[in-house]
């Protein structure tokens, strides 16, 4: 239960809408026992009543009857108002998580999150905060609504006999208390291996679908359905088995409260209070303790989902309890204005036994072009996420415009990095969002607007120029991952933003890979002249573009074996000529 304490607290920002759920729930309960209480009563008299003609005269069927219609009326729009204040709640509840765990999420490094896979990272911050509207949904509300009309029946009930007020109540007391242990133990196996299998189903189905082109490639997509399929039936008996407790708890309240109402018949035949023989208030008596069964219906069903809940808030919480392994300082005079970059003494590994990089020292002037070449694996792109601060360097230390990295804040780094990377991700959006995205808040925090005919010139100058034809050419829809767009496009988009952030220092993470002669050629050129005034770090295994660069360093098992321009390495460097000849 203490799992659920640091999600429980976060509740008192919606405590408003909360309290307005569960007073329309506990005056829904009200109504509804007040309903066949007043009704069992008012038939039992009037039958009574009928018996002479005399009573029949003088009694008074109009009350009751109004009482009747107003608390089927109150009944059934309080039903309304509390399934709409109790979904309000519970919609504001998730939104608030959500906001929170991705505001403990975001300062996480690739160091805090090493070893989660992506699609279980989305499991936690989808499915696993789902599951946690069970708790005012399904386990506060219903807890607190029925504890409290317990109370209330007992003095409605002890106006008439104490004695029957205290045997129902506190039968209902024992019920209140007994069926959610009950079936809090039941349901705890079957929850734990719902929650576990949903989150193996929906991992395994996100890299079938994100994998498509690879397993079919490789002869593997048959293997791999065969597989999913065999997670899917795992769920399939999961919810199974959570069923099977349902029907369960549910045969239980049927079974408690026939108990309570056979308690009740034989109690209050031998009368009620004062009234022996009971007359009328025997039918409300035993339709009290029948219409008391409403409260008790959720308990049951309610704590059988607690286990799942609990696993869901702790998986939620591997992650929010997480301190960033990165820390920025909170507020910095630095500013990156030219770009230069120095990197001294170098050494870093993710694993402190093998090292990838060993001993860097690096100088980019402000405004030049340098390329890091070397193999796949030798440590370059690894270089480059220790200047974006996605990793700690082990020893040594990176300066930009003579300024420690440590000395700027994240939104300065922001500001004055700009990194074109193999990868260009793309959301489901519009082409417009994708690329305000790379836009800087303001010094308020707020989001920038750029006026569209700025958005296109840019889409013009890096050659989309078939992405602003049409009447609202920013509006089309990209899609999720930009499915419909080209490789060449998606690296277009990818050197809009850049362009779009205008930064001093660019960082270029082999950006044309993947992409034919041609493709390359022309984007290389529009990268090449929008950073003709820069600072340019690129890192490749190819030497495309080499003879533009103002130094050459190659990269080889984490350490620069030779340095020197394109000229100068193609005459004197074995390996530098190698690569030159497979061009």
């Amino acid at each position: 239960m203490k799992a659920l304490l640091p999600f429980i607290r976060l509740f008192k920002r919606q405590w408003l809408m909360m309290f307005v759920g569960l007073f329309l729930s506990i005056t829904t309960l009200m109504a509804g026992m007040g309903l066949l209480s007043l009704s069992g009563w008012f038939l039992s008299a009037t039958a009574v009543a009928g018996l002479s003609v005399v009573t029949a005269q003088a009694f008074n069927f109009f009350t009751p009857a109004g009482g009747v219609r107003f608390l089927s009326i109150m009944r059934t729009a309080s039903r309304y108002g509390e399934r709409l204040a109790t979904h309000e709640a519970t919609f504001r509840l998730l939104t608030d998580l959500r906001i929170w765990v991705w505001r403990k999420l975001m300062p996480l490094s690739e160091k805090n999150l090493a070893g989660v896979r992506r699609g279980d990272l989305l499991n936690r911050l989808v499915a696993d905060i789902d599951t946690l509207d069970h708790i005012y949904l399904r386990l506060l509300t219903p807890l607190g609504a029925s504890l409290v009309m317990i109370g209330l029946l007992y003095l409605f009930l002890s106006w008439f006999d104490v004695t029957l007020a205290a045997s129902l109540c506190g039968a209902l007391l024992l019920a209140w208390f007994a069926l959610p242990l009950v079936f809090y133990v039941l349901g705890k196996a079957p929850g734990r291996q719902l929650v576990q299998a949903r989150r193996n189903y929906r991992v395994e189905l996100l890299e079938y679908l994100q994998g498509q082109a690879e397993l079919t490639l490789f002869g593997a997509r048959e293997q791999y359905r065969s597989r999913l399929n065999s997670t899917e039936q795992q769920l399939l008996g999961a919810q199974r088995s959570m069923a099977a407790v349902t029907a369960l708890s549910q045969g239980a309240l049927v079974l408690a409260s026939g108990a309570m109402l056979l308690l009740m018949l034989t109690l209050a035949a031998n009368g009620v209070g004062e009234h022996v023989p009971p007359g009328p208030l025997f039918a409300t008596m035993v339709f009290a303790a029948l219409a008391s069964v409403e409260m008790l219906m959720p308990l049951a069903g309610s704590f059988q989902h607690l286990s799942s809940c609990i696993m869901a808030a702790q998986r939620v919480t591997e992650i929010t309890a997480q301190q960033p392994d990165i820390l920025y300082p909170a507020q910095s005079q630095a500013h990156i204005s030219r770009g230069a970059l120095q990197l001294n003494d170098i050494s870093f590994g993710y694993d402190p036994a093998r090292p990838v990089l060993r001993q860097i020292n690096l100088t980019l002037q402000a405004g030049k072009k340098v390329a890091l070449l070397g193999q796949t694996g030798c440590g370059k792109s690894t270089l480059l996420s220790l200047v974006t601060r996605q990793w700690q360097a082990d020893s040594g230390s990176i300066s930009i415009d003579g300024q420690a990295l440590t000395d700027f804040t994240q939104a300065q780094l922001c500001a004055g990095i700009s990194v074109v990377s193999q990868r260009v991700y793309l959301f489901a959006a519009t082409l417009r969002d994708n690329l305000s995205i790379a836009l800087m808040p303001d010094e308020q925090g707020k989001a920038v607007k750029v006026d569209d005919a700025h958005l296109l010139a840019v889409l013009e100058r890096v050659g989309l120029q078939t992405l602003t034809q049409g009447e609202r050419p920013l509006d089309t829809w990209l899609g999720e991952g930009g499915r419909q767009l080209s490789g060449g496009e998606l690296r277009r988009i990818g050197i809009a933003r850049v362009l779009l952030r205008d930064a001093p220092l660019l960082l270029l993470d082999e950006p044309t890979e993947g992409l034919d002669k041609r493709t390359e050629r022309e984007i290389l050129s529009v990268l090449f002249e929008f950073a003709k005034d820069r600072t340019v770090l690129m890192i490749s295994h190819r030497l495309t573009a080499m003879a533009q660069m103002d130094q050459i360093h190659l990269l080889e098992a984490g350490q620069i074996t030779a340095s020197g321009t394109h000229d100068s390495l193609l005459a004197t460097n074995a390996y530098y000529q190698s690569l030159y000849h497979r061009l």
